[in-house]
């Protein structure tokens, strides 16, 4: 079986690459627009440990073009950035020159970064039908929910969206509750990066989220414990996404990033620039250089909200995840094997399928939302959870669906209005005068 991945460059790269020791993949193939990274990479991962089980590594190709990329492939992983780091550090400065927050995924700089994005995304997703038409598709690239809409606009069900934030949250609070994250249920439900968890099931049916909000020593032991703090919790009756920390505490972080000497995508730009200079100068040390740039990539992370909420360093409960590599490669072997997993993931409102309910009512069938679902190799099926969103939390929803939309036909028809409703309809902008002139600063 052939994988491809797009953004072939990018630091993931190794950990999907390590995870699919002993899998059918036999075919690795990298393509990135631009060549040194791609080659810095392939470097990285000819100094990867083998497995020491000896299960197999596939072999490693790079391609030259998108169209060598995709032509025949089983399966795309979709890890682009469009911009590149540069991209993103434009994408924070412009708003907060506004007082705005400017995150990659979130606020005006999530919309400009999609604005930039999703043309590229669906210029991938015409050659993948083109060029590889039974291929499957799961996308990394952010803002992960926006760019699946509009490629799922070509693909159709053909195309997942993935994050692990959710599987990280999941996890972690399963731990804190005293669980195996691996035998918890769970229902989760929103978008991608405003979503909650409310509730987390043993295996004999008992809810173990209520004792955990209750107990403010155990919410104190994990990452969204600590950011949120157990009073909020508590109010909410739920554990929210962490992204949700700009939402629910956005002065208190925007001062934060105010403080900060530099911001997250100006951090990533000098980082990344200086492990692939160093990387390319020594090839034969580029493993060893990857794995000490993407431990302090881990242990950063979110560095400005953490600070918000009182500053403290992540543990090494807070870095175990999931991460992006395993919920991938679950997902890629339930639909190759079919194996049944269940997975929190990005897809339509209504991939249930005709008749079948849809997961927010409030929402048209091909939104893409973010949920838990069941995989085998049938495909992709949303699991719809008898309680419904709190108005809170569906306002929230609505809203940022909106702004998503927008960002989608602004980017496909080059329509100014939509980029401004984009902008100036996200709950975190908060003049409609400051995004007309984030877009202006923005050129878009």
């Amino acid at each position: 079986m052939r994988l491809t991945i797009l953004g072939g460059g990018g630091f993931r790269v190794p950990l999907v690459y390590r995870a699919l020791a002993g899998s059918e993949v036999d075919t690795l193939t990298l393509y990135d627009t631009d060549p040194l990274r791609a080659g810095v990479m392939r470097s990285v991962l000819d100094g990867l440990p083998r497995p020491a089980d000896g299960g197999g590594l596939p072999r490693v190709a790079v391609a030259e073009s998108l169209d060598e990329a995709v032509r025949g492939a089983d399966f795309v992983f979709s890890a682009i950035r469009v911009g590149g780091t540069a991209g993103r550090v434009a994408d924070e400065h412009i708003p907060l020159s506004e007082g705005l927050l400017g995150q990659e995924t979130v606020g005006a700089g999530g919309v400009l970064y999609g604005l930039r994005t999703v043309p590229v995304a669906l210029r991938i997703a015409e050659r993948i039908a083109e060029l590889a038409p039974g291929a499957r598709v799961i996308n990394f690239t952010n803002p992960a929910g926006t760019v699946t809409e509009a490629m799922a606009s070509v693909l159709g069900s053909r195309v997942t969206g993935i994050c692990d934030s959710p599987v990280g949250l999941v996890r972690r609070a399963a731990r804190a509750a005293g669980a195996d994250p691996d035998t918890v249920g769970y229902d989760y439900v929103g978008l991608n990066h405003l979503g909650w968890l409310r509730s987390l099931t043993t295996p004999d049916g008992r809810d173990l989220l209520p004792g955990l909000l209750a107990d403010e020593a155990a919410l104190g032991s994990f990452e969204e414990g600590r950011l949120f703090g157990a009073t909020w919790l508590r109010a909410l009756g739920a554990l929210p996404n962490e992204y949700l920390h700009y939402y629910y505490f956005r002065r208190e972080t925007l001062a934060a990033v105010r403080a900060a000497e530099q911001t997250r995508g100006a951090f990533l730009d000098g980082q990344q620039s200086a492990f692939f200079a160093e990387a390319q100068r020594q090839p034969e040390r580029a493993f060893a250089l990857w794995e000490r740039t993407r431990l302090e990539r881990e242990e950063t992370y979110m560095a400005e909200s953490r600070a918000a909420s009182g500053g403290w360093e992540r543990d090494t409960c807070d870095l175990d995840g999931g991460g992006y590599d395993q919920v991938a490669l679950a997902l890629m072997r339930a639909l190759a094997r079919d194996r049944p997993a269940r997975l929190i993931l990005n897809v339509r409102n209504g991939a249930g399928g005709p008749g079948a309910p849809l997961v927010l009512p409030a929402l048209p069938a091909d939104a893409v939302v973010e949920t838990v679902c069941e995989v085998d190799g049938s495909g992709v099926r949303p699991v719809v959870s008898p309680v419904p969103l709190g108005p809170a939390e569906l306002g929230l929803v609505l809203q940022l669906k909106a702004v998503e939309r927008a960002t989608i036909e602004a980017a496909l028809f080059k329509d100014r209005e939509a980029a401004l409703r984009a902008v100036a309809l996200h709950p975190l902008v908060d003049s409609v005068a400051a995004a007309e002139r984030v877009l202006a600063r923005a050129g878009a």
